[in-house]
């Protein structure tokens, strides 16, 4: 099926951001006494937002309170070492923009804090998004469909020709909840067989593929 509007997700799907969120972690972790983190760990906290990494990274048993001024401690490092070490996946701003040239609406949607996928979006594709958006205050995050919905509002694109294409259940769930078709990477942060397990009916090897489905 060919789609008016194509919503990505960002970490995972067309960025990859693991060593900066991992960095940014454990700089926050070890600078509050508590144990650091592999790569892989992190992995496999990422997906819901930052307040549930920063939960499933601290220690258990910290109350409300130590886990919010670990929050508040990463979201300020973060902010400035965002793009340390991220970058692209290969091909991705080129598939990009081949769908923005056949009159494809692009957009990006995701559960990293609003101002850091603006910044991310600015910096790594310039001009290639119509809407890029992430957790914000009164708008759920997802799997809700309130950020896709919005998306729609803004883009006056009805839900039957549009995709939304992420890595994790977090988005398979994201686009079953807004009654969307979705695509799923198998580049990111989760495994093949877990997606499958989860839902994922389309599962692409290749940004290249996207055009074919898109």
């Amino acid at each position: 099926m060919k789609y008016d509007l194509v919503i990505f997700d960002m970490d995972g799907t067309i960025l990859n951001t693991l060593e900066d969120l991992a960095d940014s972690l454990n700089v926050t972790l070890r600078h509050f006494g508590y144990p650091e983190h592999t790569i892989s760990e992190v992995c496999s906290f990422v997906g819901n937002g930052i307040r549930l990494l920063i939960e499933r990274g601290v220690p258990e048993g910290l109350s409300t309170e130590q886990i919010d001024e670990v929050y508040a401690y990463f979201m300020k490092y973060y902010q400035q070492h965002c793009a340390d070490k991220t970058k692209p996946y290969e091909l991705i701003p080129e598939t990009i923009m081949k769908l923005r040239q056949k009159g494809v609406k692009t957009a990006v949607l995701s559960n990293k804090a609003d101002c850091a996928v603006r910044e991310l979006a600015e910096q790594y594709f310039k001009g290639l998004f119509d809407v890029a958006v992430g957790e914000r205050e009164g708008v759920s995050k997802k799997p809700a469909p309130d950020g896709v919905d919005d998306i729609l509002r803004q883009l006056q694109v009805d839900r039957n020709k549009a995709v939304y294409i992420g890595d994790s259940e977090v988005d398979i769930a994201t686009a079953k909840n807004a009654h969307m078709d979705s695509i799923i990477v198998k580049w990111g942060f989760r495994k093949a067989d877990f997606l499958r397990s989860q839902g994922a009916k389309i599962l692409i090897d290749s940004p290249e593929e996207i055009l074919k489905y898109c």
